[in-house]
């Protein structure tokens, strides 16, 4: 006779996780910790009740469906209490007739295909690749006629830049680390538009909250703590896995491979980032490049890093003076990808030849020339280049490469640089939007130091790819900061947006 298989959480976060009580529950331990396999776990104490339907999100398809991802994860657990499966429709329905099916959210706009749904359990794999606006409205999906109370479960690394970050706050200390003793600890909240009512009890949270949900009781007959959400957070650490140490000893090595900061949030799970005086981009205010929609639109102007057959990736930017509008990235490109995908952003919003920018170190050094070159007359920027003299800054710069990024960090400095919201939640990868990459790649782009009256420099390539970026390359900034090539030469320089500077 076959020896029945044990499916059980381990102790520390896992347990602590499948025990609470909290209508939102947000893991956010270190890499590692059995988040993913508690968010699969859960929803089975329900299997036999035959209304109850589970949804489980991702932002993207693929990362539901790649090796070691939902999908083959839930293949470990399902089919030994007799669900059976359809790969198609990414669900699993059980003898009772209970379904758990996987989902993704790829786009916000997603989220009104769920319009009229009633879904007791709510998760989010990775909740910091999904919007505020995605999470809450979803909330509002989550009901339930089945006798099972409704509830939402989601899983995530530290991201200290993100909006899960702003809302788990409480739970988490000056330092960074989650704060042990409130781990699993409710609390309790109304929210009136994008405001946030706290509470320790749910009679608190009524008390603060009664301006708005007094009305809400008059109107619709209702108890007034059906307005109030509990929600708790339980952090994780990849030690307590002990299952997955056993299996896999060297992923611990993976993640203190990783350079110090990376390390500091996937391996011991810290939600702060340190700040380094040797950064090009001040953190604080790189951040407000998300949101500094003041900045008004000056001309098209085309970036392109281009990248041949899967060698990092192609990325092409459009930009109207500071704001990035607009982006393509792609894998695994061929030099008539790159021209054709040029072309179509040059003729969708009428940038001329000259006002195109590209990387001509390498494998970019087809795409433009005076007179031959695909596309004629776009610029050449050759990164080792030597520095443009302006009457407006007299220092002295190594290479065109590294006066165009100090440049790039004094306009993001000054609040000078907006990134659209399209742009920045677009996926970068299976792992990371647009905004997580940009904030990732950050970290990489430093300042040499100087030695007497050495020219201003940045560290070597080599080394911001080796210490930070676990082997890539800052494709994304690279792109970024070239922009700033029509701010140094006055025949191709866009009129200069109008912004709002700090004082």
């Amino acid at each position: 006779m076959d020896q029945p298989k044990i499916i059980r959480p381990q102790e520390g976060y896992q347990l602590q996780a499948l025990s609470s009580s909290a209508d939102i529950l947000i893991g956010g331990g270190a890499a590692g910790a059995g988040k993913t396999f508690c968010l699969l776990l859960d929803p089975l104490r329900y299997n036999n009740n035959p209304d109850f339907g589970a949804v489980i999100f991702r932002r993207t398809t693929p990362q539901i469906t790649n090796p070691g991802a939902l999908w083959d994860e839930s293949n470990k657990i399902y089919p030994f209490v007799g669900a059976s499966s359809n790969k198609t429709a990414l669900s699993w329905t059980f003898k009772s007739g209970a379904r758990i099916k996987f989902s993704h959210l790829e786009y916000e706009k997603n989220v009104y295909d769920w319009q009229g749904s009633q879904i007791a359990y709510i998760g989010f794999d990775e909740l910091t690749h999904f919007s505020k606006f995605s999470f809450f409205y979803l909330l509002s999906r989550n009901r339930s006629t089945s006798g099972v109370r409704p509830c939402v479960r989601a899983t995530c690394n530290p991201d200290p830049d993100s909006w899960v970050s702003d809302l788990i706050s409480w739970w988490i200390g000056e330092d960074g680390f989650p704060i042990a003793e409130r781990s699993g600890v409710l609390r309790y909240f109304a929210k009136d538009g994008e405001s946030f009512i706290w509470g320790d009890s749910k009679k608190e949270c009524i008390e603060k909250a009664s301006y708005f949900i007094d009305p809400l009781v008059e109107k619709s007959g209702q108890a007034a703590e059906n307005f109030i959400k509990s929600i708790t957070f339980v952090g994780g650490s990849v030690y307590e896995n002990k299952e997955l140490l056993n299996v896999d000893p060297g992923y611990l090595a993976n993640l203190a491979a990783q350079d110090d900061a990376s390390k500091l949030q996937l391996l011991e799970g810290n939600w702060k980032v340190a700040l380094n005086p040797s950064d090009v981009y001040n953190y604080t205010n790189f951040k407000d490049i998300f949101t500094n929609d003041f900045v008004e639109k000056g001309s098209g102007a085309i970036t392109v890093d281009a990248a041949i057959f899967g060698a990092d990736k192609l990325i092409i930017c459009y930009f109207e003076g500071r704001r990035l509008e607009d982006l393509v990235l792609m894998d695994k490109s061929s030099g008539k990808d790159i021209i054709d995908k040029i072309r179509k952003f040059q003729s969708e919003y009428k940038v001329p030849n000259s006002r195109v920018v590209y990387d001509a170190n390498g494998v970019g050094a087809f795409i433009g020339g005076k007179e031959t070159g695909f596309i004629p007359g776009a610029v050449a920027f050759d990164n080792n280049g030597k520095a443009i003299q302006t009457k407006k800054d007299l220092r002295n710069f190594r290479n065109l490469k590294a006066q165009c990024y100090y440049l790039s960090g004094d306009a993001v400095n000054n609040a000078e640089y907006f990134i659209s919201e399209r742009v920045q939640n677009l996926m970068y990868s299976d792992k990371m939007t647009i905004r997580q990459r940009f904030l990732f790649e950050r970290k990489a782009i430093k300042k040499e130091v100087r030695k007497n009256e050495e020219p201003f420099n940045l560290i070597q390539k080599k080394e911001m790819k080796s210490k930070y970026l676990g082997g890539e390359s800052p494709d994304l900034l690279d792109a970024f900061m070239m922009n700033e090539f029509f701010y140094l030469v006055p025949k191709r320089t866009a009129p200069k947006s109008t912004v709002v500077r700090r004082k």
